[in-house]
């Protein structure tokens, strides 16, 4: 048997953005964001249409986005192709997402931590050779945290992950490992079985 690649657009939706595959979701997110951590509960998933507010402002159109148990949003992306611009298109998704929350009239604290976690097919960060790199705001020269962490960004670079089969320790490990080399796969390995 061969398996469709999960970093095409379609095969990533089935995947994770379908309600009947809610822990899938639940089981990647949980690995990615919170190493393994029973954080998640629960989470729905929802419109990945992320629209302007007006008709001057610019659409987007995630890959899968979801409301956890807590109330935090998170957009998922899946980028195959190194595009111009790509890291100003993350941030602008972030924000939007973050600030299309609230309707006029509502009070700032309606607002819910919004993360975004992006998969890529290259190399984004030249400076650390580490497969996954997470970005809060900090101080500059203190290093401290802004008081909540309301955005994140998590990113996964899938060339930069080099583990085999055998060497696959986390469940996060597994994930990745599944993302980069379903293709090549003709069975699922019992080592991947509870993802």
């Amino acid at each position: 048997m061969i398996f469709i690649s999960p970093k095409t657009g379609f095969a990533f939706k089935r995947i994770f953005g379908s309600t009947e595959n809610k822990d899938i979701l639940i089981s990647f997110l949980s690995a990615l964001i919170y190493d393994s951590e029973p954080i998640i509960q629960d989470l729905e998933i929802v419109d990945p249409y992320n629209p302007g507010d007006t008709i001057s402002l610019k659409d987007s159109y995630l890959d899968v986005k979801a409301i956890l148990n807590d109330g935090s949003n998170v957009i998922i992306e899946m980028q195959v192709l190194d595009v111009p611009a790509f890291e100003k298109r993350v941030i602008f998704n972030l924000t939007k997402a973050y600030g299309n929350q609230l309707k006029t009239g509502e009070g700032y604290r309606k607002l819910r931590q919004v993360i975004a976690l992006t998969i890529t097919d290259f190399k984004m960060f030249e400076e650390t050779e580490d497969y996954i790199s997470q970005f809060v705001f900090m101080e500059k020269d203190k290093l401290f945290n802004y008081r909540d962490q309301e955005l994140q960004m998590i990113f996964v670079e899938l060339p930069k992950f080099q583990k085999k089969l055998e060497d696959l320790e986390t469940i996060s490990d597994k994930w990745i490992y599944f993302m980069k080399e379903a293709p090549n796969l003709e069975v699922i390995p019992t080592s991947l079985a509870e993802i």
